[in-house]
């Protein structure tokens, strides 16, 4: 049996190790580079700010009496509504409770449509004020007008579902 030795001893190696790390970090100050703040690190010169956006260009005249004949149109279509909303109330009312195809449900039914007929004519101008409103914004003009005109029409139309859908719901069964 042949016992290897080795050349150095174990202990040896692992105590030069340290050594070895420690000597690299012995050197003479001069070679590392200073620490202070460089020229390039100082903060100088002044910020201007950007300059304000363009105002909106105004809207086309032309477009601007469409948008208004339309919402016009939504509004004498609110007209027509209120006027009919009374005389379908109490139709409505008359055939509350009324079997489904009886006489009074039929004419009931027949009224509310017509209510609804005046509910779609506003329907249709909002349509026109969508699609205006819709193309300019495709085309980067200003939709202010064609917006608070859009606004204002849906709140019609949403309040004219509501009376709708109330007086629908009187009649079913």
């Amino acid at each position: 049996m042949a016992i290897v030795m080795n050349r150095y001893p174990t202990s040896l190696v692992f105590g030069l190790i340290p050594a070895f790390l420690l000597s690299a970090c012995a050197s003479t100050p001069g070679e590392y580079p200073s620490l202070a703040r460089r020229p390039i690190e100082r903060v100088t010169g002044t910020l201007t700010p950007p300059p304000a956006p363009p105002a909106p260009a105004p809207v086309d005249p032309a477009v601007a009496r469409q948008i208004d004949s339309l919402l016009d149109r939504v509004r004498a279509a609110d007209a027509k509504f209120q006027a009919r909303e009374g005389s379908v109330r109490q139709i409505v009312a008359a055939a509350a409770g009324a079997a489904k195809a009886s006489e009074a449900w039929s004419v009931a039914m027949v009224a509310l449509a017509d209510l609804d007929a005046a509910r779609s004519e506003g329907m249709v101008a909002l349509a026109d004020i969508d699609a205006i409103y819709a193309a300019s914004r495709i085309e980067g003009e200003p939709a202010s007008e064609a917006m608070a005109a859009r606004e204002a029409a849906n709140a019609l139309v949403a309040a004219q579902d509501k009376v709708i859908a109330g007086l629908q719901a009187s009649l079913a069964p």
